[in-house]
């Protein structure tokens, strides 16, 4: 674990956990800002032309983010190795495919989409479907042939498969591939493209970059009837694994990249330095870029919701040169790293601010490029402020629950829907979180569900069954 960036880690983990508290809450009976914007209160109606971002809305990219982050330590660990392009591309593949499973195993797996009103078949077939992913997915800790690993595995996947297609679903519904967790789709197309645009630009940064404007050149001509731009938009050989539009993704997943480039960087140094005691300037930075990265992703959330924009625009420039005069000097070598992803952090976020008017404000449905530039500008400044916490001060007692969480990310999104969900109610407990219309039991709810997700996901990864794709 030493080799870790507990950052990294941090990132990913604050992103599942604040994921499974926004699906775990109560809708209808919280302020708005407690939704995703798009789909506010009471009614949760999706209107597209409502602007803004709350926290929920930060969720995801930061997600994408970390996604992008990891290739850094997976992909560039591995063509250091010296490991062939074509192993690192079949592995990518593979990759793809199993998230992909993944996405339609879980989604045909809930309670609520097995019976309606959920019974005790549909709880045990719940908890039948959490079992069975351990083997599919995780890496066993134990000393056995390889060939045993693979007839485990295997035999899960036949299990699986027998299972999709043999058992009844609620509402006459049938086993259908199109029928699967878009959050973890899109996460399974990202992985896949998004490894291998890495694989062949991992020494070419601007090559890496000079990609993006031609996804946005495919998107803006997409509504250009009979142009080349539309073709290539509307192309699906599988539409139940890809459409050209997850793509969009990749204006978050390559900023992450070259995060993670700039965190594994800083780690190799790292390495190879004597360690010595914090200089008392240094000490100094770090709580003035901590105080001035929270203030940026608060106040950006914060003003972009309320519509505040020239305050918004104002403010963030202000704490932007702050930030840029507090690390202009030193050059240490944890200063530099801080420095690069605050100047590219900054970057993006003014970069988004600026097209905030384009395609109507802000949103994260129907995305626009002004929230893929902000959402990965604050990832940056959230970067910061995690390396700061986590492994420059190494506060990992109190940050413990978040870092284990984002090593584990998979087993703590499903768990609330496969296990958490099934066991309580198999107890009797669920019917109990009835909040009646009070906002503050509707949202201990949501408290309630993350924390078990979270405590299952801690013991998991602390006896080392880790799900992996």
């Amino acid at each position: 674990m030493n080799n870790r960036s507990y950052a990294l880690d941090a990132l990913r983990g604050i992103a599942i956990i604040l994921m499974v508290l926004s699906g775990s809450i109560a809708f209808g009976i919280l302020p708005e800002w407690m939704y995703h914007a798009q789909t506010p209160p009471p009614t949760h109606v999706f209107n597209p032309e409502v602007p803004g971002i709350t926290w929920v809305d930060l969720v995801f990219p930061f997600f994408l983010f970390a996604m992008g982050a990891a290739f850094s330590f997976s992909v560039k660990g591995k063509i250091e190795k010296g490991e062939s392009k074509l192993k690192l591309v079949y592995d990518a593949l593979k990759r793809g495919a199993q998230l992909t499973f993944f996405a339609i195993f879980i989604q045909h797996f809930y309670p609520w989409v097995i019976s309606s009103p959920q019974d005790i078949r549909a709880w045990l077939l719940s908890l039948s479907c959490f079992l069975l992913l351990f083997p599919m997915f995780m890496r066993i800790p134990y000393k056995i042939p390889n060939y045993v690993r693979i007839i485990i595995k295997l035999s899960a996947y036949v299990a699986a498969f027998v299972l999709l297609n043999t058992i009844t679903y609620a509402n006459d519904r049938k086993f259908d591939p199109h029928f699967s967790n878009i959050i973890i789709l899109v996460l399974a197309n990202m992985a896949l493209f998004g490894t291998l645009i890495y694989i062949f630009t991992a020494k070419n940064r601007l090559a890496r970059i000079a990609i993006l404007p031609f996804i946005m050149a495919v998107f803006l001509g997409s509504k250009i009837d009979g142009s080349i731009t539309k073709a290539i938009f509307d192309f699906t050989p599988l539409s139940w694994f890809y459409k050209f539009n997850y793509l969009k993704y990749l204006f978050i997943i390559i900023p992450g990249s070259i995060a993670g480039e700039y965190l594994y960087d800083w780690m190799q140094t790292r390495k190879n330095e004597m360690p010595t005691e914090k200089k008392s300037s240094e000490k100094i930075s770090s709580a003035v870029l901590l105080v001035i990265s929270i203030l940026l992703i608060i106040g950006n959330v914060w003003l972009l919701f309320e519509r505040f924009l020239v305050v918004n625009l104002l403010v963030t420039t202000v704490l932007l040169v702050a930030g840029y005069f507090v690390l202009r000097k030193d050059n240490s070598t944890t200063i530099i790293l801080w420095r690069r992803l605050f100047i590219a952090g900054g970057y993006l976020l003014l970069l988004g601010l600026f097209f905030e008017a384009f395609e109507g404000g802000i949103k994260k449905d129907h995305s626009t490029y002004s929230y893929y530039f902000v959402t990965s500008g604050l990832a940056f400044i959230g970067l910061i402020a995690l390396n700061i916490i986590c492994d420059y001060y190494k506060c990992l007692k109190s940050t413990q629950f978040i870092i284990m969480s984002g090593q584990n990310p998979m087993i703590a999104y499903v768990c609330t829907g496969l296990f958490s969900i099934p066991i309580l109610n198999l107890l009797k407990i669920y019917p109990l979180f009835h909040h009646s219309g009070n906002p503050w039991l509707g949202f201990l709810q949501g408290i309630v569900m993350v924390s078990i997700a979270v405590l299952v996901t801690m013991f998991f990864t602390r006896i080392r069954w880790f799900w992996r794709s």
